[in-house]
């Protein structure tokens, strides 16, 4: 009787154990059929965007090697790579002069051949409120600009001079959300991605106009340390009212487009540049997060993944991660590409995307051929993101 009960106990353990492999397994082919794949397309060191025939070629690339989503630049050096009438209206130019760009509509290309491919296509305001030194822009509007605490404004990002728009000055904030509401108007565009510059360095902020705002909010001046906890947390808050206001205008011209953010991991992103993430997630003001690990290090690259301000994030909405695929002067192995793709999968994310999409095939090692066999194996069935769509799938929080 005793060998008999022992008998069923097993016969009941070796169930559970093949019902728990099946139901993982099973769990493991869905996350290949519904996950992102996405790429970015820029136009700095790609000439992806520089003609129509240029992107229905690269598009019809990604499309046979199974990608599903491409976040193209419209906001870059201080131009839309759009025709805009706001720009227009403001500083007298409605694209970017490169004579690629003239005569033609960039997005509508993208957008038109993205979707007879069924690509979603997300446009990316790649500058946030990063401008170069000589814009426009800034020619025509220099109080705009905010500075450092000795007054300085010009930052050196490499043999770049970048300045930076006052993201707490209302006419900034409503240039921003012009923009926006314009792009969605004009274009079926399936949503809109900001990035990590969509925030402002920890040393900015000291302008007439937020030096006011601060001391008439909290009757003192702002600290002489940019660094000083309060000083950061009352900028980050006025960045993330700011944030607020983007999704319900995104939301108000259509409530199906996605908003999708790109920023660098919460420890580097508040402190460095002001960009609360977190709480814009926990305010529902995310539809998806892309979050930039951009490590060649393995155990670095894992240790971002598990950390809790992820894991949260990727518990309320889809999280994908984004994966450095290698700069002209600095090439990814595709070896440690196709290990990262494993892991962000072994951890339970929702997909991947690559800066950028010149580098998938170009400068490693390994023949462009090789490169993009080895992007097949990785994604060798279609998948769809179509349950990732805000009103199929909306933010958790916003149930709560």
């Amino acid at each position: 009787m005793r060998t008999k009960h022992k008998l069923v106990i097993f016969l009941g353990i070796i169930v559970s154990v093949v019902l728990t492999v099946q139901t993982v397994a099973n769990s493991y082919s869905l996350s290949r059929d519904q996950e992102i794949r996405g790429t970015w397309l820029t136009n700095i060191d790609s000439d992806v965007l520089f003609s129509k025939k240029s992107i229905e070629n690269a598009l019809d690339r990604l499309d046979e090697i199974n990608f599903n989503t491409v976040y193209p630049t419209v906001w870059q050096g201080g131009y839309t790579l759009y025709p805009s009438d706001i720009t227009e209206s403001i500083y007298g130019k409605s694209i970017d002069p490169d004579p690629h760009f003239q005569d033609r509509d960039m997005l509508e290309d993208i957008i038109n051949k993205g979707h007879q491919l069924d690509l979603t296509v997300i446009p990316w305001f790649e500058f946030g409120f990063m401008q170069p030194v000589d814009s426009p822009l800034v020619k025509q509007h220099p109080e705009w600009l905010t500075e450092r605490r000795d007054g300085s404004q010009v930052e050196i990002k490499g043999e770049d001079k970048v300045v930076w728009l006052n993201p707490f000055h209302p006419e900034v904030q409503g240039f921003i959300l012009d923009l926006v509401t314009e792009i969605i108007s004009k274009y079926d565009v399936d949503g809109i991605q900001f990035d990590d510059h969509f925030g402002l360095p920890v040393a900015f902020g000291y302008d007439d106009y937020t030096r006011k705002l601060y001391q008439q909010q909290m009757n003192v001046t702002p600290p002489q340390d940019p660094r000083e906890t309060f000083w950061v947390r009352w900028r980050a808050d006025q960045l993330n009212d700011f944030m607020g206001r983007v999704y319900h205008t995104i939301k108000a011209a259509n409530p199906d487009c996605l908003v999708s953010v790109s920023p660098n991991p919460l420890h580097f992103a508040l402190p460095a540049h002001l960009q609360d993430w977190l709480t814009w997630e926990e305010r529902g003001y995310i539809d998806e997060l892309v979050l930039q690990v951009y490590r060649t290090d393995m155990a670095r690259f894992s240790d971002e993944l598990k950390r809790t301000e992820v894991q949260l994030a990727n518990s309320n909405i889809p999280v994908a991660i984004g994966i450095l695929s290698g700069l002209k002067n600095r090439p990814t192995p595709i070896e440690l590409i196709e290990k990262q793709v494993k892991e962000v999968r072994d951890r339970g994310f929702n997909g991947v995307s690559f800066f950028f999409y010149e580098s998938l095939w170009k400068w490693g090692e390994k023949s462009a051929l090789q490169r993009e066999q080895a992007f097949y194996d990785l994604f060798s069935s279609p998948a769809s993101r179509e349950a990732y769509s805000p009103t199929q799938m909306p933010n958790k929080r916003q149930n709560n």
